[in-house]
């Protein structure tokens, strides 16, 4: 993570499409393996998804409940929480002349 991104903390669900769509791609095996848990200044744990843009650090709140809901409620998923092949093969072409996107998805 390059340290002079500003870093954001929000929900989910208040990501544009297009933000979560790219998400789903670098997080095709589901979310919940990938939370990381850090203390807040008043020691509340966080519970948060990692997702860097060209201009951004995102944060996004969602406990581990949350990001197997996400998942299971999404159509993009499949039954066993992966995104269905179709559903990649279409967000990698629209996505990947993204740099962010494209080093993410080489990383795997």
């Amino acid at each position: 993570m390059a340290s002079n991104k500003p870093k954001v903390i929000k929900d989910y669900s208040k990501l544009d499409k297009q933000l979560q769509q790219q998400i789903k791609l670098i997080y095709a095996d589901g979310f919940a393996d990938n939370l990381i848990h850090f203390f807040d200044k008043t020691g509340q744990k966080i519970t948060v998804l990692p997702f860097e843009t060209e201009d951004k650090y995102y944060m996004l709140r969602m406990t581990e409940n949350e990001a197997v809901a996400l998942v299971d409620e999404d159509d993009d998923y499949d039954d066993d929480g992966f995104l269905k092949d179709e559903v990649k093969q279409t967000y990698e072409d629209k996505y990947s002349d993204l740099d962010h996107v494209a080093d993410q998805l080489e990383d795997d």
